[in-house]
């Protein structure tokens, strides 16, 4: 959703989202026969994603759809999603074949597909089926919410044309669609009905309660045959394995799984948290040991009931965040691989390339040893979620490589990138500052991989050794600031440290020594700075202040050479490109911009639906991540200026972008049509202007006869072994063979060209020449030769040559395609030098040629000297 309502950018576009894969949705699982293969369907917002069950590998990603999707379905062909109070019908996974609507007057919750009949049931009690080819409403069914609010929907195996209906308030009903009759009331169990099933029994269905209970109810009879219960709260999803043992799924709102053997009517295990939160859809595949689920935890996981008892084992699993990452950074120099820390506590790597390379990197343990005691509650052992983090790979393959901070822990724990692992060391504070340090957001790792340094909220700054985990020192005396330590960075060959703190101080320190290092002339900050960022290649250091001003200063000097202002919110990010010439700022204000070092000027700024609260530019400079408030996902942005042409233009301070999820009215379709600006042809009659033709259109013009001579075929070509099997014929009283047609005379049509430019003007000659290929435009000069016979008078050929110099003489006049006229001068001397040589009026045009040629290159020869001469002086002067 962030990347479709993105407008405004004219240097990054929307190019796919990482780490989505379920949300609240059960999933839809699909057998195709000609591939052997299950196929499961998820919602993800407002499009669906499709993996094959046997690897979980993604097959598609749907088109957009207005809105988010609410309910799935599927039969053998279509996948129906229903947005709002319409439905959608994709084929292939991805296209939308068909579009039902102005039917319901509320959203629709419920889908059901039974042959070439759709079922849908909104809010308001009103049920619709629908005929699939046609697009055809076939009957509508009005319920009264009050007394029969519909809650679930199915078709009972070998009954036809029915359906069985569940209410909220317990009851259920049999319809016959076809008929359009009630067959049957079934009074219920004073609960409502949460899941209905079909199970291996024919008139048997399991029944899910909103109290937890069970049923396997004998729809025929009307009678129950099984009642079970569960602790967890309702029961959100049924599933009845087929593959041997009688064994019943059912998940909860918690996230765990219960499995009960329906022939000694019992529980046979129970599988504790399956998914962080409520599973969605729990599905055993048809004659298979394999059971796949989903949840609102943004997880697909496929189980393997392999061991005795029952005992599901995990065997492959799609997963991201179950709630909203804080903090995304790149890890190593290739930019594929994105670290990721969120909210619920987890440290994950997606890859920008495939799937295949996510790893989770897991969630951290307060206490490895008690994790193998029994008896301890799941939420007691773990760590609460990574507020800040550092990565480096120089020594990953050593020892730990990621350090990360911990909301509320007095240290900070390190993780291992390779291994996918939490790591050995727990960084604490000395221990005589162990009463008065808390973690504040303030951590970085050396170049090399070897030290880290770690900021406190008691204004202390610590460095560690990452392969021993030992204190090495403190740098200040007592402390490096007064109050919490915001920010802190290494330059790229450990010489200097920078932190930034509470007390609006910008400090300098020697990494050795551990000594003060501040310039002579500190800069003076207005507000205290909320975070810190280092671009090592070039010494430009960055600061977000709490004014919501942006100051870059330069290490060598300490001098702020760059202020910008214009967010409107709280800055939440910073990264540098990798070539240092940009500064990309991340805003509560829902903004994305781009700041240009050099000239100092706002380039790009681009509008999200949500605010992103972390940013991190590939090392590569290929794509910009972002993570935004309230999503799960990490999306990606891709820089046109690697692909493309780009021109920017300052943008004013105050600049703030429309948005394009909605249609736009006139107004702002306006102000878009004026954003976007295209290049003149020429900016002023004075400028000397190049073409715009590509260069292997012209530049070896001159040359064209060395090209073919060294390009000609070794052999000569071979007659074709035996003529064609169907030869052309012309139809006719007698039908006789078509005679190829001869080429039509490039030389007559420029020829007919070039008489214009004597009476009138060159305009239509040199278009012509513009779109010809190089070994045209030679054949087309050879043709103005007096010596081919082809004019129409002796004499017009000598005018044409004339004619053509005039052409030139026009160009250069209007200084236009300078580089262009040169090329064609120069082929036309090397053909016919001495008829020129001999004729008084070419000579003539010749004399006045050179004239204008000499004025303009000495013209241009000044300005190339003197951007020579400031590039050199900028480059060997001391400023």
């Amino acid at each position: 959703a962030e990347m479709d309502s993105v407008t405004g950018s004219s240097l990054f576009s929307g190019f796919r989202a990482l780490g989505l894969y379920s949300n609240h949705l059960p999933h839809v699982l699909r057998y195709h026969a000609r591939h052997r293969e299950f196929y499961v369907t998820t919602a993800v917002g407002n499009r669906f994603h499709t993996y094959n069950v046997k690897k979980l590998g993604i097959i598609a990603v749907s088109n957009a759809l207005p809105g988010d999707i609410s309910c799935l379905a599927a039969d053998r062909m279509l996948v129906f999603a229903a947005v709002g109070r319409d439905v959608y019908a994709f084929a292939r996974n991805k296209e939308i074949v068909h579009h039902y609507s102005h039917a319901h007057a509320s959203d629709v919750h419920l889908l059901l597909v039974l042959g070439d009949t759709l079922v849908s049931a909104d809010h308001d009690g009103l049920l619709v089926v629908w005929d699939v080819p046609t697009q055809e409403e076939y009957l509508r069914l009005t319920f009264d919410p009050a007394t029969f609010d519909l809650s679930a929907l199915a078709h009972p195996s070998t009954y036809l044309n029915k359906v069985l209906l569940g209410s909220s308030q317990g009851a259920l009903q049999l319809w016959n669609l076809k008929t359009n009759k009630l067959l049957y009331t079934f009074q219920g169990w004073s609960s409502g009905v949460t899941a209905l099933q079909q199970s291996p029994a024919v008139d048997v269905m399991g029944v899910g309660l909103s109290s937890g209970r069970i049923l396997l109810h004998d729809i025929r009879a009307d009678k129950t045959l099984m009642s079970f219960s569960q602790d967890w709260g309702p029961v959100t999803t049924l599933s009845f394995r087929t593959d041997g043992p009688p064994i019943m799924a059912a998940g909860g709102p918690g996230g765990h799984m219960a499995f009960w053997d329906l022939e000694s009517r019992r529980l046979v295990t129970q599988l504790r948290h399956a998914h962080r939160s409520a599973v969605a859809g729990a599905t055993f595949l048809p004659s298979q040991q394999l059971l796949l689920t989903n949840g609102a935890d943004n997880a697909l996981k496929v189980w393997v009931f392999e061991q005795e008892g029952g005992v599901a084992r995990l065997l492959r699993s799609r997963q991201g965040h179950s709630a909203p990452p804080t903090t995304i950074r790149h890890h190593g120099n290739a930019g594929r691989d994105i670290l990721s820390a969120g909210q619920d506590g987890t440290l994950q790597s997606f890859s920008s390339v495939h799937e295949r390379f996510n790893k989770s990197l897991g969630h951290g343990s307060a206490n490895k040893k008690m994790t193998k005691k029994k008896g301890l509650k799941f939420e007691e052992i773990l760590l609460p979620p990574i507020t800040c983090f550092s990565s480096e790979s120089a020594r990953e393959g050593d020892w730990d490589g990621v350090v990360a901070l911990h909301r509320g822990e007095a240290a900070a724990r390190t993780w291992n990138y390779q291994r996918c692992t939490m790591g050995k060391h727990r960084l604490a504070p000395p221990a005589d500052r162990l009463d008065n340090a808390r973690l504040s957001n303030a951590v970085d790792i050396t170049s090399c991989g070897n030290f880290v340094l770690i900021g406190w909220s008691s204004g202390h700054l610590d460095v560690y050794n990452l392969q021993s985990g030992i204190h090495r020192g403190h740098y200040g005396n007592p402390t490096a600031h007064v109050g919490a330590v915001r920010g802190v960075c290494v330059d790229g060959l450990n010489q200097r440290v920078f932190s930034v703190g509470a007390d609006c101080l910008l400090r300098a320190w020697r990494f050795k020594t551990r000594s003060h290092d501040d310039p002579a002339h500190p800069p003076k900050l207005d507000s205290a700075p909320s975070m810190l960022r280092l671009h090592r290649d070039s010494g430009m250091l960055a600061l977000a202040l709490d004014d919501l001003t942006l100051v870059v200063i330069d290490t060598e000097t300490g001098r702020v050479v760059r202020k910008f202002l214009g967010h409107s919110g709280k800055i939440n990010d910073l990264t540098f490109s990798p070539d240092g010439r940009w500064l990309i700022s991340a805003s509560m204000d829902c903004t994305i911009r781009t700041w240009d070092l050099p000239s100092g000027c706002m380039v790009d700024c681009f509008l999200c639906e949500t605010a992103a609260v972390s940013v991190s530019l590939s090392p590569i400079g290929d794509f910009l991540s972002s993570a935004h408030v309230d999503s799960l996902g990490i999306y990606l942005w891709s820089n046109k200026s690697i692909y493309s042409l780009v021109s920017l233009r300052p943008l004013p301070a105050d600049y703030q972008p429309v948005t394009s999820c909605v249609t736009l009215g006139d107004e702002d379709e306006d102000q878009m049509a004026s954003a976007c600006w295209d290049s003149q042809e020429q900016l002023e009659r004075h400028l000397v202007t190049m073409t715009s033709l590509p260069e292997s259109r012209w530049r070896n013009l001159f040359n064209l006869d060395v090209v073919k001579r060294r390009n000609q075929p070794q052999q000569p070509p071979q007659r074709p072994a035996a003529a064609p099997y169907f030869l052309p014929t012309v139809s006719g009283l007698q039908p006789s063979f078509q005679t190829p047609e001869a080429p039509v005379n490039q030389v007559l049509s420029y020829y007919y060209h070039s008489w214009n430019i004597v009476t009138a003007s060159y305009v239509a000659p040199l278009a012509l020449l513009k779109s010809l290929g190089p070994s045209a435009v030679d054949l087309e000069l050879r043709g103005l030769s007096p010596d081919l016979g082809s004019s129409p008078q002796p004499s017009s050929a000598s005018q044409l040559l004339v004619a053509f110099l005039q052409m030139l003489e026009a160009m250069l006049e209007e200084r236009r395609d300078f580089d262009l006229a040169q090329a064609y001068l120069a082929l036309l001397l090397k053909l016919y030098l001495r008829p020129l040589s001999a004729d008084p009026l070419a000579v003539a045009t010749l004399q006045r040629l050179l004239g204008r040629l000499e004025t303009i290159w000495a013209e241009l020869r000044v300005s190339f000297d003197q951007s020579l001469c400031l590039l050199t002086y900028t480059k060997t002067a001391l400023l």
